[in-house]
């Protein structure tokens, strides 16, 4: 059967071999001298063999037998494999290594994953593999374990059966426009008041559904799912267009944003994970890093 090695026994026998004697290597553990003498022969006893010349002088030097000096460079490999193990699952558990996958909406990726991303990562050197799509493609990827969690909206209880979601943020609706177009008149709007104008569908559109303005959805003209080219079409004066606030583009110089007062339709954005599978210790720490920013 072959012999069980204990990491303190190996690293006793390495300190005695390197600093010649029993006595600094038992400095050196912050242990007594009888307490490495033990832990050695117990070493031996496992490996059938000698490892240092047995001497009466006390003040002579102890020296490896040639089984000694043949095991020292195995025993310094084993401490090394495993000081590089240990380091790398400290690292891991204080989200310091390893590699974190994420997916979300596009509107929290823009507005708040900057920042959020920034202040955890720090000068660490874990790695960061971010996805932004709309809910239903986030959904999916946490169904297909691509993503360690998502940040998006769930539409259904079915959603829920096998995920768990942690709220986090509300968003409400609103109308997007030129800011020179005749709806920014009003402060807020009626739904009824964006019937006259072209009405450009995207992905979010579908939170109008179920509303008292879904009719708007059937008399569409067009249907625009990426946010850089909804946002160019905008611009280019094609039409209008429903929004989420966090979905509107900061910064933007030639587009406006107008509540929706009737119907005031509210977008809950949330953590999705899978139930009963625990997150990678980088992946909780992030989760509990945004909880501690944004939970109410």
């Amino acid at each position: 059967m072959l012999p069980e090695f204990k990491v303190a026994q190996l690293r006793h026998f390495v300190w005695v071999a390197e600093l010649k004697g029993f006595h600094l290597a038992a400095e050196k553990a912050h242990r007594t001298q009888p307490t490495i003498s033990l832990s050695v022969r117990e070493l031996e006893s496992k490996l059938g063999e000698a490892l240092f010349e047995r001497r009466n002088s006390r003040t002579a030097k102890t020296e490896l037998t040639p089984f000694g000096q043949a095991f020292l460079p195995r025993a310094k490999e084993l401490l090394a494999h495993h000081d590089r193990i240990a380091e790398d699952m400290a690292l891991l558990a204080e989200h310091k290594t390893g590699h974190l996958r994420l997916a979300s909406v596009p509107s929290i990726a823009s507005r708040f994953l900057p920042g959020l991303l920034l202040d955890f990562i720090g000068d660490s050197e874990l790695h960061v593999s971010m996805f932004d799509d709309n809910s239903r493609a986030v959904l999916k990827m946490v169904e297909d374990q691509q993503v360690d969690f998502g940040i998006a909206s769930l539409f259904d209880e079915q959603e829920r059966s096998e995920k768990h979601y942690t709220p986090v943020w509300q968003d409400h609706l609103g109308v997007v426009c030129l800011k020179d177009h005749p709806l920014t008149a009003s402060r807020e709007l009626h739904w009824r008041e964006l019937k006259p104008y072209r009405l450009i569908r995207n992905g979010t559109s579908s939170l109008l559904q179920g509303s008292e303005a879904e009719s708007l959805l059937a008399h569409s003209q067009y249907y625009i799912s990426n946010m850089i080219s909804l946002i160019a079409m905008l611009e280019a004066g094609l039409g209008i267009t429903t929004l989420p606030w966090y979905a509107f583009p900061q910064g933007n110089t030639q587009l406006t944003f107008i509540p929706l007062h009737t119907p005031v339709v509210a977008r809950g954005i949330g953590i999705v994970r899978l139930n009963n599978k625990s997150l990678t210790p980088p992946a909780q720490a992030l989760v509990d890093f945004i909880l501690a920013r944004h939970s109410d």
